[in-house]
Parts: structure tokens; C-alpha cells; sequence
């Protein structure tokens, strides 16, 4: 029997500023999204994180925090 998780497409507005820090953030996102199924728009003043998960903006937010970077959801 296969299981479909419901994904859900999360945006976020992010202190992530350079290319190293989203190489830093590779495995925790994903981990987070099960998969590389999430980029960053750098160039966007509000260095935009798009992610395709299962999980909540919450988790989301929590993973970003530990790693000292600030992250708010946007609707």
C-alpha cells in the first residue's frame, strides 16, 4: 500500500544572503522537504525560499532558526 503525503508549497522571507550559506542549508532542507524540492531567489530583496513539502511553515522556520538565520512565512 503506498502512502501519498499531501505537499504543500511553502514561500518564505529570508536573511540567507550568499551561495554559502544556501550550501549550508542543502541538508537541512532536504531533509526537510524529503528531497531537493526547494530553492532560494537571492537576488529578491526578501531572499525569497520557496519549498515543496510535507511539512509545517513551523518546521520550516524552526530548521532556518537553528542554523541562525531568520525566516518568515508569506501568504
Amino acid at each position: 500500500m503506498l502512502l501519498f503525503l499531501d505537499m504543500e508549497i511553502l514561500v518564505f522571507k529570508t536573511s540567507v544572503q550568499s551561495a554559502e550559506s544556501v550550501a549550508m542549508l542543502t541538508p537541512v532542507l532536504d531533509n526537510l522537504a524529503g528531497c531537493k524540492k526547494w530553492n532560494f531567489a537571492l537576488d529578491d530583496c526578501d531572499r525569497i525560499l520557496r519549498m515543496e513539502a510535507t511539512v509545517s511553515a513551523c518546521d520550516a522556520i524552526r530548521a532556518l532558526a537553528a542554523q541562525g538565520f531568520e525566516c518568515e512565512e508569506l501568504e
